[in-house]
């Protein structure tokens, strides 16, 4: 009798965690790499919030929670929907997670049946699949393309939509892209899910907060409150306060479908870690005034990555609207041998012969479902960065 699962020959390990721990590796065995692949601010977690931990501590708030969250952060949750996006949730409605990930496994897995189907818009974070797979359900891409800045039409959300549609994941501004939505592309998806009641929407809002050159962000119900009752609104303090390692996600969305999800919480991971969730409190609560700041350091980044990898030969590169990613097209390069004497098939190959040529590494398209291209996360040093692109132009140079 074999031990594993048959559900998990369905899905892959997380390609972004696979590049990361590879660079973690070659640096430790004396290699110089430049690490481009993890999706993690390098800025710390502001001072007050690291605070609110401590203060936690000293007051003993170490026990066991309530499964999705205690009330305090609750409130916060719903204020910050409320303050920021214009969104009425009771704190009932609001439900905390030991970081995004388990809240989009929660719901699929709360409401998933065998044979239900799920739209995920190509490229797309390299999870949804995989947990749609592993909850038994079947994912539909939607493939979008550079020339669409990687953004799917209501045409394409149209044709896909089947009686057997349960949800729609959605993702702006997306990893791995960087691309957003604007107020009348994100209307004409919304336009489309009006008219089929039985399909339920998951935004994932994670990078609400890095949006650049005058972008103004917007969510599905913002847009079309009539959504909202088919709707879980998903965000979390990862990527805007730099809380990545604090593991704290959250989402608002119907009671029922809140209490659903924390069954599954109640039998796999329990409640949040407590002192975490504190930390989050103070997150929401406290001054919010560094995000925008942060972000204007990125945008410096974006628009440094973008020019040096256009100026690359074999790449083009779209200009994001959001997060910290930039996913250049490779398709000049299929078909060429490195100096080092490897031929560029995919852009696997273009990944693998990059880390092990010139010690950059990124993430190949094939991961996100959008090739030839490949991620880049610009959440590190102007320095690393620069180097980096430097080491990409002279790896492409030598292609022939």
């Amino acid at each position: 009798m074999a031990l594993i699962a048959d559900a998990l020959s369905r899905v892959q390990p997380s390609a972004t965690i696979a590049v990361t721990t590879k660079a973690r590796e070659l640096r430790a065995a004396g290699r110089d790499v430049i690490g481009l692949g993890a999706g993690e601010p390098d800025f710390d977690t502001p001072d007050n919030i690291k605070q609110a931990a401590i203060d936690a501590i000293n007051r003993g708030e170490t026990k066991y929670t309530a499964v999705d969250g205690i009330p305090e952060l609750k409130q916060a949750i719903a204020a910050k929907f409320k303050r920021e996006n214009g969104i009425d949730y009771e704190p009932a409605q609001c439900f905390v997670a030991p970081g995004g990930k388990p809240i989009i496994y929660n719901a699929m897995v709360a409401t998933i049946n065998p044979g239900d189907e799920v739209i995920i818009p190509a490229p797309y974070w390299v999870s949804y699949p995989d947990i749609v797979l592993l909850a038994g359900g079947t994912p539909v891409i939607v493939e979008a393309k550079a020339d669409t800045n990687y953004k799917i039409t209501g045409a394409q959300l149209e044709a896909v939509i089947t009686p057997k549609t349960k949800w729609v994941i959605f993702n702006s501004p997306s990893n791995p892209t960087g691309a957003a939505y604007s107020r009348n592309e994100l209307k004409e998806l919304t336009d489309v899910l009006v008219k089929h009641p039985h399909v339920w929407i998951l935004t994932d809002d994670m990078y609400e907060h890095l949006v650049y050159d005058d972008f103004e962000f917007v969510t599905p119900v913002q847009i079309e409150p009539s959504l909202k009752d088919r709707t879980l609104t998903m965000n979390g303090v990862s990527k805007a306060y730099a809380m990545t390692g604090w593991r704290i996600g959250y989402a608002a969305g119907p009671v029922e479908l809140m209490a659903a999800m924390r069954k599954i919480q109640s039998q796999s991971t329990s409640n949040p870690t407590s002192i975490s969730q504190w930390a989050a409190v103070e997150a929401l609560n406290g001054p919010q005034d560094f995000i925008a700041e942060r972000a204007e350091v990125f945008k410096g980044r974006r628009d440094l990555v973008v020019s040096m990898l256009n100026q690359a030969s074999g790449l083009s590169c779209p200009t994001p609207e959001g997060a910290f990613y930039v996913y250049p097209s490779c398709a000049g390069c299929i078909g060429k041998t490195s100096e080092g004497g490897a031929l560029i098939e995919t852009d696997g190959d273009f990944a693998t012969a990059l880390l092990e040529e010139e010690g950059v590494a990124v993430v190949h398209g094939e991961a996100f479902g959008g090739s030839p291209a490949f991620r880049i996360s610009y959440a590190t040093s102007t320095e690393a960065l620069t180097e980096a692109c430097q080491r990409i132009q002279r790896f492409c140079a030598g292609l022939r």
